[in-house]
């Protein structure tokens, strides 16, 4: 039996964002986790479905996504969700860094994204929210 694939959501309201940053972060961010399947969102009705159904192991919001950003949306999330998974924001500044931690994400990546950075950060992350699986 193989080990299940990670789900992480990606969210941003322009599709070359979503394509930059799962070609950044990559099909397998590390060596010891498992392949990541991607689900992308353009709105965010789709983030609150997939996150609230417990469909996600990690979410990455775009900052700069329209009409609501993924720094309010992270904060909300954080707020309203019980479990919430993990959440990666990401900026088009380096000084944009404090907003992402206002939202209470896990992580920041900021553009233009550097593949190693982007799959370390995003492998860091995951590797944080992983539970030991203990025999019962």
């Amino acid at each position: 039996m193989g080990e299940r694939s990670m789900r992480v959501l990606v969210f941003s309201h322009k599709a070359e964002v979503r394509e930059a940053i799962v070609n950044a972060v990559g099909r397998r961010p590390a060596a010891d986790l498992a392949r990541v399947d991607y689900v992308e969102a353009a709105g965010i009705a789709d983030v609150l479905s997939e996150v609230d159904a417990g469909n996600v192991d990690l979410a990455i919001l775009d900052g700069e996504a329209q009409p609501t950003g993924g720094i309010g949306l992270c904060r909300q999330l954080k707020s309203e969700i019980t479990d919430c998974p993990p959440i990666v924001v990401s900026v088009r500044r380096k000084d944009d860094r404090w907003l992402a931690t206002w939202s209470q994400a896990d992580a920041v990546l900021v553009h233009p994204l550097d593949p190693l950075t982007a799959a370390e950060t995003v492998a860091d992350v995951l590797r944080a929210r992983r539970v030991p699986v203990a025999n019962g």
